[in-house]
């Protein structure tokens, strides 16, 4: 991931970021997990594809068993994500 252009490969970028999070929040790091996530969304702005969609829903998916005891960080990134959804349709 340090060595891809972020703006040539933005889709690859961010869903990789995401499959990212989804690894650490199996291993039990949510704030790590939720900075990864919140890098995945910022590499997603203006990219509209299937794959980016997938990424956000199961951010969603893997934020629902920790949403009670996430705290503000997680709040605010299932709000974003739930935004950027809608934009993207």
């Amino acid at each position: 991931m340090a060595t891809r252009r972020r703006q040539q490969y933005a889709r690859t970028h961010s869903v990789t970021l995401g499959y990212l999070g989804a690894v650490q929040v199996q291993q039990g790091k949510l704030d790590e997990a939720c900075a990864t996530w919140n890098e995945a969304l910022d590499a997603m702005t203006g990219v509209q594809s299937g794959r980016t969609r997938d990424v956000i829903v199961r951010i969603q998916s893997d934020l629902s068993p920790v949403r009670q005891r996430g705290g503000r960080h997680v709040t605010a990134l299932d709000r974003r994500a739930l935004s950027l959804l809608r934009a993207i349709g």
